[in-house]
């Protein structure tokens, strides 16, 4: 007998492997069956506040609750632990400021990874956490135009805001560590 395949909601996004909490919920509240423009909206729907605001932002402080966390999956249709893994490991610090990207790794799988915004980070991260893949620094701003990154949450397009220069192009001017 075969296993019954899970049945997702029509607006069920599937996170990707180290994605930041904050890119996840940008593309959740553009997709076509959701279409919600702020994240305010969201988090009043699942009775919890404007916690998911500061999570876009990579506020952790206080940590998110249980209860946030079921509430917001259940809204969803994602499993509460999945959400988990969008968040820092304990005792990891974030950079909240300012917004990084290795542009290599977003030209192969085009979303912000929650490791580029460790404190400990300082360069690539590649697939597996902490493996220094491309041997890149971070960038923090468009090496073109030098405008800092919006917060993931925005990424819609995958470029700069002011020089529209898609980040997959910014990696030739990253450099090696």
């Amino acid at each position: 007998m075969e296993p019954e395949a899970v049945q997702h909601p029509p607006w069920y996004v599937e996170p990707n492997e180290g994605e930041s909490i904050s890119h996840y919920f940008g593309r959740f509240r553009r997709h076509e069956a959701v279409c919600v423009s702020s994240p305010g909206t969201l988090s009043k729907a699942a009775g919890i506040g404007p916690v998911l605001a500061r999570w876009e932002k990579f506020r952790f402080n206080p940590v998110p609750s249980q209860k946030e966390l079921e509430a917001i999956a259940k809204l969803i249709g994602l499993d509460a632990d999945k959400i988990v893994q969008m968040l820092p490991p304990q005792g990891e610090k974030m950079k909240l400021e300012p917004i990084r990207l290795c542009a290599a790794c977003y030209a192969e799988k085009s979303y912000h990874r929650l490791e580029w915004q460790f404190q400990s980070t300082v360069g690539c991260v590649g697939e597996a956490r902490r493996r220094h893949r491309h041997k890149l620094r971070l960038l923090s701003e468009c090496p073109f135009c030098k405008e800092r990154f919006a917060i993931p949450a925005l990424w819609e397009q995958g470029k700069c805001n002011k020089c529209h220069t898609p980040f997959r192009s910014m990696k030739k001017r990253q450099k090696a560590y």
